[in-house]
């Protein structure tokens, strides 16, 4: 009878737990739809159901009450399910960013027969550390808790989850005996964070406000708590061998040495790296795995990318497979559990150095399946084709698609589509994920949901696909915005990406071309696409407005480059009524590149700053944070001046156009008086310009004027005979 009675309330607790499971999966994804359609809440119901031999599957159907059914093996699959509902039947796109409402149809469409899907991998990876400083170093929860539910919606179940991390490490560091002033020194400043965590750079824009440390530590914990809510399993970070200069005052004997230079920055700001066999590198990592559980617990995934971009202190293979055999038996012996995630991407960016035996060397140091990758850019290079697939080690194929944050258009979209379905048949059987490692969100997040799509099995072709898009796009079937996303897809989205601009972002040069304005494309066929788009009946959809802003500043970004070409060549001629002219030319088509930018927040360069300002508690913070968010987006540091360049209503007329004034006033001066053009006296001018720029606090207010639409077709009718003449 006792064990009867015994097996009888082991049963109950059993179905108990599993119906606690099931309720809140379902609380879960109710929780999803009052935050992002209140007014629709009712009309849904979530089920959870068993997974489909084992995959990730989710189910749409209707009851007999009229409600949307949305059915799935947990909260992740279901908020995929919701998401196909929304986008197909209801031609909505939810944007990654929160001030961007979510616009729905008046009536809800009922499926008229049950529809499913099985994924076709089990990860589902997103995010890129740099997508930490390009995108997100001023985001608050409002806005996570929007980008939490976008890449839930999208099927992502293994984030990037690296914020708050530097109080873990302030702890670790005041253990082991380091000052305050030591520590938050070697801090970068919050946009820079990304590149101190990848031993690239230290100190740089420092040193790093305390107040910053304990409001990321909240802001983490409530990422966390929602991502694994969503079923999501956060990518944290382990220690990968970068220390403080300082540490080696309080161990005089430790083997810390220099990491390669990176970047054009100075000696000063260089990392150093405790070598992996030392018995204080185990000390470490255990201090830092254990004080950051204790904060915001651990999934047992951990990012360990030691020698991104920088030079290990030795390239032979021996060393290389002692270094990751040593960094594993430290990782495993502070968590039992841990999993080790590689990014790839110092192996494409160092290739001449990273060669077979030394890939080889790194990877085999670590067990079989034991080391997931990040193929990361492989619209670009796919490593696992010429690694002998990663020597077996487990990975995930990622898309890319964006450098710097960069707002230009670019992608090679439906040849990264076709790759990856290769992959997938081809890529053997250590394939096990597919994702994105994007630098910064930029505004058009197509190309993310077509490589996120093709986790699951939806049955649909490049043609369906398109058009869906087009039609949620501009709300309803329109034929003229389906044929401008036809030529978008197939004629423009063709190049793969690199740091790309248009040349009114970058610093003014006479008669060199920059290698990153360079097009795969004819501007007079972008062109075609912007027509097409303003065929549109309206322009009140958000992702519309967003097509019509990004596709026309590029086309008028574009043609600048024409009209600069052609003041160089007045120039060198000495035609002072046609270099005027030009000029007068290029100034136009700056302040009409601003006033287009300015109809939407995100295009433009007011939002960025608030957003800095308003993480301050006091004025002197605020001002080191927007300098902070200044810095980034123009001189960078280093080498990298302009490499995060953004098209920007705002950023166009107060630093932009400034320097192209400069530019054209000196060239003009030099004709003027009979004098040869002095290009190094203008960049030492522009320098100091663009020094003041970052240090300065005036506000930078950004205003539409009138209405996108009528402006845009203006624009067109102003430039669209001008266009074609030119190429």
């Amino acid at each position: 009878m006792m064990k009867r009675n015994i097996y009888l309330v082991i049963v109950t607790l059993f179905l108990s737990l599993s119906a606690g499971a099931k309720e809140k999966d379902v609380a879960t994804m109710q929780s999803m739809v009052k935050r992002l359609i209140p007014a629709y809440a009712e009309n849904f119901q979530f089920k959870k159901t068993k997974p489909v031999d084992g995959k990730d599957y989710f189910q749409l159907d209707t009851s007999d009450s009229g409600k949307i059914v949305i059915g799935g093996n947990n909260a992740n699959s279901m908020a995929m399910g919701l998401n196909y509902y929304l986008k197909y039947y209801c031609l909505t796109t939810i944007s990654w960013y929160a001030d961007i409402p979510v616009e729905m149809p008046e009536t809800l469409p009922v499926p008229e027969k049950t529809f499913s899907a099985e994924a076709k991998v089990d990860r589902r990876f997103f995010l890129n550390y740099c997508t930490y400083g390009y995108t997100m170093p001023y985001w608050q929860w409002k806005d996570w808790e929007r980008f939490i539910d976008w890449m839930a919606l999208n099927g992502v179940n293994m984030p990037l989850a690296i914020t708050g991390q530097e109080a873990v490490w302030y702890k670790v560091w005041k253990k082991l005996g380091l000052t305050d002033q030591e520590i938050r020194s070697y801090f970068t400043g919050p946009t820079y964070l990304p590149w101190h965590r990848m031993a690239n750079i230290d100190g740089w824009n420092g040193p790093l406000p305390m107040e910053w440390l304990d409001n990321q530590v909240e802001l983490q914990k409530k990422i966390l708590a929602r991502e694994r809510e969503l079923n999501m399993k956060p990518v944290l970070p382990a220690f990968a061998g970068h220390v403080p200069a300082a540490l080696k005052r309080i161990y005089p004997e430790a083997n810390i040495q220099h990491l390669g230079k990176w970047a054009g920055f100075a000696d000063t700001y260089r990392c150093y790296f405790l070598n992996p066999e030392e018995p204080l590198f185990a000390t470490i990592q255990k201090h830092f795995l254990q004080e950051q559980t204790r904060l915001f617990g651990t999934d047992h995934i951990y990012g360990v990318d030691p020698f991104n971009e920088v030079d290990p202190p030795s390239w032979e293979p021996e060393y290389l497979s002692q270094v990751s055999s040593d960094m594993y038996r430290t990782l495993t012996a502070a968590d039992p559990k841990a999993e080790w995630m590689q990014m790839t991407w110092m192996f494409y960016h160092d290739r001449k150095d990273w060669t077979a035996p030394r890939i080889k060397a790194l990877l085999t140091g670590v067990p079989q399946d034991k080391m997931f990758l990040l193929d990361y850019h492989c619209e670009n290079v796919e490593l696992w084709k010429n690694t002998e697939h990663f020597h077996g080690q487990p990975y995930i194929w990622c898309y890319l698609g964006n450098f710097g944050g960069n707002t230009t258009l670019t992608g090679n979209v439906k040849e990264s589509g076709d790759r990856l379905d290769n992959a997938l048949i081809n890529g053997g059987s250590n394939l096990r994920g597919i994702g994105s490692t994007l630098e910064g969100l930029d505004v058009m997040q197509f190309p993310y949901e077509y490589i996120f799509e093709k986790a699951w099995d939806l049955n649909l072709d490049n043609e369906a696909w398109l058009q869906n898009l087009a039609d949620r796009h501009a709300g309803t079937v329109s034929q003229p915005v389906r044929e401008a996303w036809d030529i978008l897809f197939n004629q423009i989205y063709v190049q793969v990406p690199k740091t790309l601009g248009v040349l009114p972002n970058y610093r003014p040069v006479m008669n060199k071309p920059n290698r990153r304005t360079v097009i795969d494309y004819s501007n007079a066929t972008l062109l075609q696409a912007w027509e097409k788009l303003l065929q549109a009946t309206d322009c009140n959809r958000d992702a519309l407005r967003l097509d019509i802003i990004t596709v026309g500043r590029q086309l008028l970004g574009n043609y600048f480059l024409i009209v600069k070409d052609d003041f160089d060549r007045m120039y060198t001629v000495k035609d002072l009524p046609g270099l005027k002219a030009r000029a007068a030319e290029m100034k136009e088509i700056l302040n009409d590149l601003d006033r287009l930018n300015a109809f939407h927040s995100r295009c433009a360069l007011d939002k960025w700053l608030a957003d800095a300002r308003a993480l301050g508690t006091t004025p002197e913070v605020k001002d080191y944070y927007e300098k902070n968010a200044r810095n980034l987006i123009t001189t960078w540091g280093g080498s990298l001046n302009d490499y995060a360049s953004r098209t920007w209503a705002g950023l166009i007329k107060d630093y932009y156009s400034k320097r192209w004034d400069m530019y054209m006033d000196a060239v003009i001066s030099a004709v003027e008086g009979n004098r040869e053009f002095d290009q190094k006296k203008l960049d030492e001018s522009i320098k100091n310009f663009e020094d003041a720029w970052v240090d300065s606090t005036d506000p930078i207010l950004v205003a539409p004027q009138g209405e996108l639409m009528q402006y845009a077709r203006f624009l067109l009718q102003k430039y669209g005979r001008r266009i074609p003449e030119n190429l």
